[in-house]
């Protein structure tokens, strides 16, 4: 927790006269907060002060940290910073640069990726694609000579990140002009390696979790060694167990198949310490005498179950402190902010205030914090009721912090009304289709829906598509549709426009329907009314099958709807939701590696993997015939062809056995 400690350290002690450090290690322009005056200047100082609360407010609601300048041009630049706008801008130039990959030299611009049947990639031309990463490259450097400015010279020279994010760039720059000055035909760019770490660097949360794993290798590494030792010990015990003798080699030669020599043997096993050649490894031994499934059977136990539960069990525990000790910089950053924000405000005190001792805030000074702050509508409307319940007592230091304990709490969204209706016939079907009973009604009838489609998807499996009859279907999908659109505008009456869009199963409802009945129109009017027999042929862009099949997908993913309504589903939807937000950090880190591996990948690799001439059917070596893209065995390959790394990754993701 050294972190937290080094940004409190200034703020205990100042104002006070305490020991937490001198006036000099006050943010510049903090002190002037303490000689505010009356008149021109007094005001001008006042709005200053206001200023440094809402910057401080906002640091605290956001988990940042306070050491930054604090006079008024800095503060306009800081929040113009991390406004939603610049912050987009920054995130869509990382995102750029990124994808710069897929259409530079070899570009992944095919219609397929088959290499048999894929065309010559599009290549842009020299300066294209530098110029776009120019641009990138001047809004990073932007970036960090904004928050080089922001942090000031000392915390720059100690902040890690922010030297390897300039090294970073300036490595980028040289390079990006001696790939210029070759004409774009340099045999490699260092700066492809490097852009990954732009993400990484605008990623607290990425920089967290790689701290975290860098946690974990000392500890990770201990069980990796009785992973490498139960590796070893068990390859020597098979190479010794499975050894073919002189007098039956002819017979058993199947056992060779897996440990013929040391390497295949320590391959098989380590593949089988992730079951994925279980029990293909085992057959021709376990063929041969049944005994010699122990040997695979205690390998498997030791190893799977037994060391690598241990390797899971170890980076939970170390995550769980991580996530533990994360919490708590992040809560002494929040409390740190807020104390700022309240040693500013309260030394905004009049000056005749009676004793020194009577030390809070204005509750006018912070409602006019809270107007200027970004902050939720929702949690700021918390907080200021809360406010307005104090009146005009000044506020305390323990009081104030409770104030933005609001932020934590989960605010829970009010519906809008549902409209009055004067007619009593009007109020009972307002009831009657407002109920959760129409709902489930609703959930029976696309049930239904579903069923019909898996009834003729069987009876229509066997059958080739000429020889369909899509009369029944046709028909059964028009009736779902109308009632579903009549199921939306029965809602729309009963809770009206505003309360049925206020619920997001009703979105999602509303805009399947909308789309659903879009195509049955253009259905039925490219091809008329269904009837039997109903066979036209293609018109316009999709033909009737390819309609019907597009109708009956939206109609299968339309069936969602009924997860909200059943509360066991909804509970594992919204923990789905919620582990897919919080393992972002974890994606943004896989994504690192798969990229960095690719381009280490395509520079390794280039001249190894070469284009056939003309030919549209090409051979691959014998050697290489377990690679990352299988092919079909029909096909005749003996040259590789040129396969973009970034496509392999996919590859590489889909076949691990994890």
């Amino acid at each position: 927790m050294a972190e937290p400690r080094a940004e409190s350290e200034p703020l205990l002690g100042r104002f006070r006269g305490g020991s937490g450090g001198s006036s000099g290690d006050c943010p510049p322009g903090l002190l002037t907060c303490r000689s505010v005056q009356v008149g021109p200047d007094g005001v001008a100082l006042q709005d200053l002060c206001i200023n440094q609360a809402v910057v401080f407010i906002e640091d605290a609601i956001q988990y940042r940290s306070i050491y930054h300048r604090m006079d008024a041009s800095a503060m306009r630049l800081y929040r113009w910073y991390y406004s939603k706008g610049c912050q987009r801008v920054l995130n869509f130039t990382i995102f750029l640069i990124l994808a710069l990959a897929f259409i530079e030299t070899p570009s992944s611009f095919t219609r397929t990726a088959d290499v048999r049947y894929r065309s010559l990639p599009w290549e842009p031309p020299c300066g294209l694609t530098e110029g776009v990463e120019a641009l990138c490259l001047l809004v990073f450097l932007a970036d960090v000579s904004v928050k080089g400015y922001l942090v000031g010279r000392a915390q720059f020279q100690k902040n890690r990140w922010l030297l390897a994010y300039l090294i970073g760039l300036i490595v980028s720059l040289v390079d990006w002009t001696v790939s210029l000055s070759f004409a774009c035909q340099e045999p490699l760019r260092v700066r492809r390696l490097l852009r990954p770490f732009f993400l990484l660097q605008n990623s607290s949360m990425m920089k967290k979790t790689l701290k975290c794993i860098r946690w974990s290798l000392p500890e990770m590494a201990s069980v990796g060694l009785l992973l490498t030792i139960h590796l070893c010990l068990f390859t020597m015990l098979g190479m010794l167990l499975f050894a073919v003798g002189e007098k039956d080699e002819e017979q058993d030669k199947e056992r060779l198949a897996y440990f013929r020599n040391l390497p295949e043997a320590l391959t098989s096993l380590l593949v089988l310490l992730t079951t994925a050649n279980n029990p293909d490894v085992m057959i021709p031994a376990y063929s041969k005498n049944r005994a010699y499934a122990i040997f695979f059977i205690v390998f498997t136990l030791i190893g799977s179950l037994f060391l690598m539960n241990l390797l899971t069990a170890i980076v939970y525990n170390q995550f769980r402190g991580y996530l533990m000790k994360s919490l708590q910089t992040s809560l002494s950053r929040r409390r740190l902010g807020t104390r700022a924000a309240f040693e500013v405000l309260s030394s905004m005190a009049e000056k005749d205030r009676a004793t020194s001792e009577a030390v809070g805030v204005n509750p006018q000074k912070l409602l006019q914090v809270l107007q200027r702050a970004e902050l939720g509508s929702s949690h700021k409307q918390a907080i200021v009721e809360k406010v307005y319940s104090h009146g005009s007592t000044l506020l305390l230091a323990d009081e104030f912090q409770k104030l933005f304990d609001e932020i934590d709490k989960t605010v829970i969204k009010e519906h809008p009304p549902r409209p009055q209706y004067q007619s009593p016939f009007l109020q009972s079907a307002q009831f009657l289709f407002g109920h959760c009973y129409f709902d489930y009604l609703g959930n029976l009838i696309a049930l239904g829906n579903l069923v019909s489609i898996c009834v003729f998807l069987v009876l229509d499996s066997d059958l080739p598509p000429e020889a369909r009859d899509d009369f029944v279907l046709g028909i059964l999908n028009c009736v779902f549709i109308l009632y579903y659109l009549l199921e939306l505008l029965l809602k729309v009456f009963a809770l009206g426009l505003r309360g049925y869009l206020s619920y997001l199963s009703n979105v999602f409802d509303g805009l399947l329907t909308i789309v659903l009945l879009v195509l049955e129109i253009s259905t039925l009017a490219m091809y008329g009314f269904p009837h039997p027999g109903w066979k036209p042929g293609k018109l316009g862009l999709l033909s009737l099958w390819d309609m019907t099949r597009l109708v009956s997908m939206l109609i299968v993913f339309r069936f969602l709807r009924i997860i909200p309504s059943v509360k066991p589903m909804a509970v594992v939807a919204s923990t789905i939701l919620g582990l897919i937000q919080n393992l972002r950090a974890f994606g943004g880190i896989l994504v690192v590696v798969y990229y960095v591996f690719a381009i280490i990948g395509i520079n390794l690799f280039r001249g190894v993997i070469v284009p056939p001439g003309n030919s549209r059917t090409v051979r691959i070596h014998p050697r290489m015939t377990s690679g990352l893209l299988p092919l079909p065995p029909s096909s005749s390959l003996s040259v590789l062809t040129t396969v973009h790394p970034l496509e392999s990754i996919v590859a590489w993701s889909s076949r691990s056995p994890l």
